[in-house]
């Protein structure tokens, strides 16, 4: 039900100019399909945290079977993957699970989204490339 609402970036060129235009917001951009169920959890999480977000994240949604273009440069292997952009870099956030990169795992809810977005934009607006995660998200913690 959120992909509906979150805004859906038609091509790669509009993919290209929502990470070149931001400036003062951290762009969020949710890679995957709106039919799989990882990315409809995914998308009901970010359309609930976009009001609380809004004055320092702005969130997209990016279709990777009508724009393939991004697949192999960002590895979007997973079905659902999210990253963030800062000003046209890449800003990689440590989740203890070796993947800087991206989140292409299921997060337990709305507020642990808001605690990542939070983080990766003090980081962001620090000029730092890597922020790291209020939660532990490798295996090791779950045994």
């Amino acid at each position: 039900m959120g992909s509906i609402f979150l805004t859906h970036l038609p091509s790669a060129w509009h993919v290209d100019q929502a990470i070149l235009s931001e400036e003062s917001r951290l762009v969020v951009l949710r890679f995957g399909n709106d039919a799989n169920p990882d990315c409809m959890t995914m998308d009901e999480h970010l359309f609930k945290l976009s009001p609380i977000v809004k004055s320092f994240a702005v969130i997209y949604t990016v279709d990777i079977t009508r724009i393939p273009d991004f697949n192999s440069m960002y590895e979007l292997y997973d079905p659902c993957t999210v990253m963030f952009f800062w000003r046209n870099k890449h800003i990689q956030v440590d989740f203890g699970t070796g993947n800087n990169n991206k989140i292409n795992f299921p997060v337990g809810g709305k507020q642990e989204l808001v605690d990542i977005l939070e983080v990766a934009y003090r980081a962001a607006s620090k000029g730092k490339g890597l922020a790291v995660s209020p939660k532990d998200y490798s295996t090791k913690w779950m045994y």
